[in-house]
């Protein structure tokens, strides 16, 4: 069933068995494996089936340095679906090298490992529709692959790992029907978590107050209740909610908030080979139809013995804001960014001012490929714009043999980078956010040596030169500040509630009901994209849910009328 709030008397209660706060994939994810699992269940979503300006607003807040980190209403969605609605589908599991802790990093180590998260990757990539586990590309093809880079030869880096692509699959779009006719659940839409309502003990959580935008107010009385509402707004909500805890909820040593990670990425340097192109950047697509992409990944012993983080990187095409690339489509997309959303314009072009020399090369170099610029058209508006499952971005071979280093950097954990609570408050009265994101020496030696160990195999392996500038590598790593939608860190999982707020199992120490799905748990950042991993987290704590509720009386759930409302049509 799919409620809305507004459709509610004022005052009026709820029960539940669980309740969900948040349907974004961690969200819908829980709520989907917990049909028919004999539980009552309440997902939460402040916004509704569709954008909506006045509930994206309640994400409004305030970044320490606009150049680091983009304003926090960007990069997230405040409806059903969540941050699925925009996120380009990339897959890719941690490695087992990013549970352990290791001395040059500091304050890494999860409190599980690889192995225990493996089990529910499996179900978390079928959800994600990004086909088999498996994420080499021996594993995953019966036939043959041109190689990445013909004659390439290294010790340092593998190229058989490869990343997958989900549809993108839109969570809510997906799984909304699933919900809907779930006879165990309910979605509440445009409800917001005003308030977190303790038993006297301050130990359990007793109810939950909810409001709508319209000044609606609402009680949930749940047994259990789950914070999935991303990475930022896990803080404010366990920051904002004092009246038990004086820091916040699962604050007592200053962690919430803190150890905010992202990712480092960025585009570097240049690769002139030797001879005919032998460079394959593109897709490869598995028998089942899946994009997959191969990458130049590190290896864990690599890492080990150089004392970097985890690293990977993509050969792409050159620089877009340099005219010299001479390629008509790159110019193109370059002269219509005003025309691209934030979110992709902002990763493609880097924030530069061009002069006014510079925009008529661009356009020089539109005029002289009007048939390239129509096949690549074509192209996307077949396989990307129209397709159910789309071409994943933008790939455009060199007519020069150049290629430029996309790269992805883990971070490293820095108690100084953090989320916190400004004077500012939202039209619901609760505060809004200060997003002051740091990165670390450290952050950068992962780059640095990476990259150079990378240009030293290049070299030797006689494909070409990778020319780049040393002195650049902090300002190419950080030109985009923090790395999209990745809000990582700011409640972090581990075994003392001195160093974390969450214990191995995503419950917030010393409060026995209260969980958090999402990036927020993640101690460390690892180098890959973080949606599969939060769907298998979401997964595994649905799994221990159910196993902790059946060691429970049953709670008595009313499903008189008074107590549901109309069903939403979809």
């Amino acid at each position: 069933m799919i409620d809305d709030a507004s459709a509610l008397s004022d005052g009026q209660s709820l029960q539940a068995d669980v309740c969900i706060v948040g349907a974004g994939a961690a969200g819908i994810t829980l709520a989907v494996d917990l049909i028919d699992s004999g539980l009552e269940v309440l997902l939460v979503e402040s916004g509704g089936l569709q954008a909506e300006q006045e509930v994206q607003k309640l994400y409004e807040g305030a970044v320490a340095d606009e150049r680091m980190h983009s304003e926090p209403h960007r990069y997230r969605q405040r409806r059903f679906g969540g941050s699925t609605t925009i996120w380009g589908g990339r897959c890719v599991p941690l490695d087992d090298i990013d549970f352990e802790p290791r001395d040059y990093i500091s304050a890494s180590g999860w409190p599980i490992d690889g192995q225990t998260l493996r089990p529910f990757y499996a179900r978390a990539n079928r959800l994600c529709e990004a086909g088999e586990f498996e994420y080499s590309a021996q594993a995953s093809f019966n036939r043959p692959l041109r190689p990445m880079i013909d004659g390439f030869v290294s010790s340092h880096f593998s190229t058989d790992t490869l990343e997958r692509f989900s549809c993108p699959t839109d969570f809510g779009a997906r799984y909304g029907d699933k919900l809907r006719s779930a006879r165990n659940v309910r979605v509440l839409l445009h409800a917001n978590l005003s308030q977190l309502n303790f038993q006297a003990n301050g130990l359990a959580i007793e109810s939950l107050t909810l409001k709508t935008l319209d000044r609606k107010q609402i009680g949930v009385r749940a047994r259990q209740v789950v914070l999935a509402v991303g990475g930022l707004e896990t803080a404010r909500i366990l920051l904002a909610n004092r009246e038990k805890w004086p820091q916040g909820i699962g604050n007592q040593h200053d962690l919430v908030g803190r150890y905010y990670m992202c990712h480092i990425a960025g585009t570097l340097g240049t690769l002139k080979q030797n001879g005919p192109d032998r460079v394959w950047h593109g897709y490869d697509v598995t028998d089942d139809g899946i994009y997959t992409r191969r990458r130049l990944a590190l290896t864990a012993q690599v890492q080990r013995q150089h004392r970097i983080g985890n690293f990977i990187a993509r050969l792409h095409h050159p620089r877009i804001t340099d005219p010299q690339h001479r390629t008509a489509v790159l110019s193109a997309l370059q002269l219509a960014k005003g025309m691209i959303s934030y979110e992709y314009g902002k990763r493609l072009h880097g924030g530069e001012q061009l002069s006014w020399r510079t925009w008529m090369q661009h356009l020089r170099n539109v005029m002289t490929g009007p048939g390239e610029i129509f096949a690549f058209g074509r192209h996307m508006l077949r396989d990307r714009f129209l397709a159910t499952r789309k071409f994943p971005s933008v790939i455009i071979k060199s007519t020069a043999g150049h290629y430029s280093l996309d790269f992805h950097a883990e971070q490293e954990p820095n108690a100084a980078s953090r989320v916190s609570l400004s004077d500012a408050r939202d039209e619901l009265g609760m505060q809004r956010l200060l997003v002051d994101w740091r990165y670390t020496r450290q952050d950068i030696g992962t780059v640095s040596e990476a990259v150079r160990l990378l240009a030293a195999d290049l070299q030797s392996s006689g494909v070409g030169v990778f020319e780049y500038d040393p002195d650049s590598v902090e300002l190419e790593s950080t030109r985009y500040g923090a790395y999209g939608g990745h809000h990582l860190g700011t409640a972090r999982m581990g075994n003392d509630p001195r160093t974390s707020v969450v214990d191995a199992n995503c419950r917030i120490h010393g409060i026995d009901n209260l969980f958090v799905a999402g990036g927020a748990v993640f101690p460390t950042s690892s180098q890959a994209n973080p949606t599969l991993t939060i769907v298998a987290l979401a997964l595994r704590l649905g799994a221990e849910l159910k196993a902790r509720l059946a060691r429970e009386r049953p709670a008595v759930i009313p499903t008189d009328s008074a107590s549901r409302s109309v069903a939403l049509s979809p």
